[in-house]
């Protein structure tokens, strides 16, 4: 039988389920993975659940890709579609999500630009 094709992206993202890392240990930054194959559904094409979250020294959390819950945009949800999205600090937008390599990428680059901007070196 024929093994299946690899996705390296995809196996990092999935190995770093329960990760917790301390990026910044004089400023108490620490990021968190979970991540989760899922039945792929309307809401997760892609069949993974996934939380990729900085958070500061008191556990604020300060960037956060996921899709646990549906973008709320004042009263109402809005569609399923719009269910992967990103936090940065306290504003909420939607994501697009291309791959499990994108979404890594696209996460730390989101770190770095945050601690950047509080003046903490990685």
């Amino acid at each position: 039988m024929p093994h299946p094709r690899r996705n390296p992206g995809l196996d990092a993202l999935l190995d770093l389920d329960g990760l917790v890392l301390v990026i910044d240990p004089e400023g108490g930054h620490w990021v968190k993975f979970v991540v989760r194959r899922v039945p792929v559904s309307p809401d997760r094409p892609h069949g993974l659940g996934y939380s990729l979250t900085l958070h500061d020294r008191s556990g604020r959390r300060l960037v956060g890709y996921d899709n646990a819950h549906p973008v709320s945009s004042g009263r109402r949800r809005e569609s399923a579609v719009r269910r992967n999205h990103r936090h940065r600090l306290r504003v909420i937008k939607p994501y697009e999500y291309k791959d499990a390599a994108t979404l890594l990428a696209d996460f730390w680059r989101e770190v770095d630009a945050v601690l950047e901007e509080k003046g903490v070196g990685r």
